[in-house]
């Protein structure tokens, strides 16, 4: 029976992989099919890029707008942060949908199943399956079809670091790798590199250790699905869901937007402030649309804004106007290198109630920055040569069609196309 497998390492740039810092992905590489152009979605931000690789949709039609986001709840703006482990559930009940199109849980829980191992926040690994057809472990909470909660003997207990990495990764080669009856999709997030890369400068030898401690993680798996039995019949994909940038500064928009007179207080719900890392969402309730022109004239003269997107040029980043959304912004970003040579700066967004302050010199990600929106991808398996370097572009909302597309199922209603030789990919 034809299977895919899918390992993704959390927010590894593609200029990281090297015989140096990442020696198992190199020597991966010589072997597989490599996607030179391949980018993310906007915010390049793991919630998004999960309901978008999963759907194989843009936020645009899965609906997953950004890691936080607002909902029009009895008729006022609410901003939620989407990695919480209820979200989805909620959205569902405003929304009548967790997601707006099926995942590939979803499509293939009739031909096969699928087993989804995650390390990242609660959203983004629920993203994958929101709504209960397959088989979902994590630290927060595990869940069977219907979403049932496992027990604790089922039930996956590790911490977002790289033991905890290592351990999941161990349970997902014996229980989706190598089991005896083994689902058709089987997939593997792992929280790092990007936990430790949120809180350590790039580059750096506490970063590079790091790298290199996934990288033997990534090898077990590697090293796993090359021994299986049936490895011709085997889509084996690895990769990335985006880069990172370093932080360069801090700025608070909802203060910023406050001091200009277009919103009236930080708490008020007319104008909505969503950060999200190096980028910004920002909603606008119907009642103060007159503010409109005076947002996009500010928001135009400020240097902090990189690139600005109004309403009507939303879907050129695969974004829509739900839920009140007026603008998304890039924050300022720069090719610069830091104190270890890496290139990419950005400024972040300041994060809105109790979570944790960015740190200056470290990580971060979400915008449109070069490094942010580079992450890796390489496939080995049938359609795919060895040793190959693709130049066209490719996103990951290709990786869906790819998996259905070699499992033998439609994927036609997807925004994103087959990346096997004969279907071009995407762009």
């Amino acid at each position: 029976m034809r299977r895919a497998i899918l390992l993704i390492l959390d927010g590894l740039r593609r200029d990281l992989l090297s015989p140096r810092t990442t020696p198992r992905l190199a020597a991966f590489a010589g072997g597989a099919e490599r996607f030179d152009a391949y980018r993310t979605v906007f915010p390049s931000c793991t919630r998004v890029v999960s309901a978008s690789l999963a759907t194989g949709c843009y936020p645009a039609r899965h609906g997953l707008q950004g890691n936080t986001m607002a909902l029009l709840e009895g008729g006022r703006l609410v901003r939620h942060d989407a990695g919480h482990p209820d979200f989805l559930q909620h959205k569902r009940r405003v929304t009548g949908r967790s997601l707006a199109m099926p995942t590939l849980a979803e499509r293939v829980k009739d031909h096969g199943g699928a087993v989804v191992f995650s390390n990242v926040s609660p959203g983004a690994a629920y993203a994958h399956d929101p709504d209960g057809h397959g088989h979902v472990y994590h630290r927060a909470g595990s869940f069977g079809p219907g979403r049932v909660p496992m027990d604790d003997a089922h039930a996956l207990r590790v911490a977002l670091d790289v033991a905890g990495d290592r351990a999941m990764a161990e349970r997902f080669i014996a229980e989706a790798v190598l089991a005896p009856t083994p689902p058709a999709l089987a997939v593997l997030w792992l929280g790092e590199p990007d936990a430790s890369q949120h809180a350590l400068a790039l580059g750096s030898p506490a970063h590079l250790a790091i790298l290199a401690e996934a990288d033997r993680t990534a090898g077990r798996v590697m090293d796993a699905v090359a021994g299986l039995p049936d490895r011709e019949e085997v889509l084996f994909l690895v990769g990335s869901d985006h880069g990172h940038q370093s932080v360069a500064g801090v700025v608070d928009v909802e203060a910023e937007l406050v001091a200009a007179g277009l919103k009236d207080a930080t708490e008020s719900d007319e104008v909505v402030v969503a950060s999200n890392g190096t980028s910004v969402l920002i909603y606008l309730h119907a009642d103060a649309e007159a503010r409109a022109p005076a947002l996009a004239g500010f928001l135009a003269a400020c240097d902090w804004a990189g690139t600005v997107i109004a309403r009507d040029k939303l879907a050129e980043i695969g974004q829509a106007g739900d839920n009140g959304l007026a603008f998304a912004v890039s924050l300022r970003a720069s090719d610069a290198p830091n104190a270890f040579g890496i290139p990419g700066s950005s400024l972040a967004a300041r994060r809105a109630g109790e979570k944790k302050a960015d740190v200056i010199g470290a990580g971060q990600h979400g915008g449109l920055g070069a490094a942010e929106q580079a992450p890796f991808l390489m496939i080995s398996g049938r359609g795919f040569g060895a040793d190959v370097a693709r130049g066209h572009a490719a996103c990951v909302i290709d990786i869906a069609p790819t998996i259905l597309t070699h499992l033998g199922l439609a994927a036609g209603d997807m925004d994103g196309r087959p990346l096997q030789a004969a279907g071009g990919g995407h762009g």
